[in-house]
């Protein structure tokens, strides 16, 4: 009778044992999912919006130098291809050097022209060219809503 009981322990250990195995397996792929590698897409796409916020902070700063105000309008749509001239230009400007935020911002853009013409060069599908697009960006629904509202 005790070998009885005892197999009883091990039948139901056998399910248990599957079913913590199957939900490790699960997590690992998903654990495995997130630490996939960002595609050049991704990483341009994420740093063109870190420089068009920080650049939007830097503006509405209430401590800002007066110099920020000189600065070239940054706005940034990785699908123009005028983005690269932008970007080009944003780095060259030779004021605000010694406001560590524009130095900081202006790396960010250095790094990601770097990006787009070396790294991602053959990833990139540029949509447009419109150049004034970027000096006067379209603004969404909302903010639009909002004007309207105000």
């Amino acid at each position: 009778m005790k070998s009885m009981s005892g197999d009883q322990g091990c039948d139901l250990q056998l399910p248990r044992t599957k079913m913590l195995l199957s939900l490790f397996a699960l997590l690992s792929a998903a654990l495995l999912a997130r630490a996939a590698p960002p595609t050049c897409y991704s990483r341009v796409l994420s740093l063109s919006k870190e420089i068009t916020e920080s650049f939007k902070e830097l503006q509405t700063s209430k401590a800002k130098d007066p110099c920020v105000e000189t600065l070239p309008r940054l706005y940034l749509d990785i699908h123009n291809y005028c983005v690269l001239t932008k970007l080009r230009d944003f780095v060259a400007y030779p004021r605000c050097e010694r406001v560590l935020e524009v130095s900081e911002l202006k790396e960010k853009a250095r790094s990601l022209y770097t990006i787009m013409i070396s790294y991602c060069r053959r990833d990139l599908a540029f949509l447009t060219d419109d150049c004034n697009a970027l000096e006067s960006p379209i603004q969404s629904s909302i903010e639009s809503s909002e004007d309207i509202d105000s």
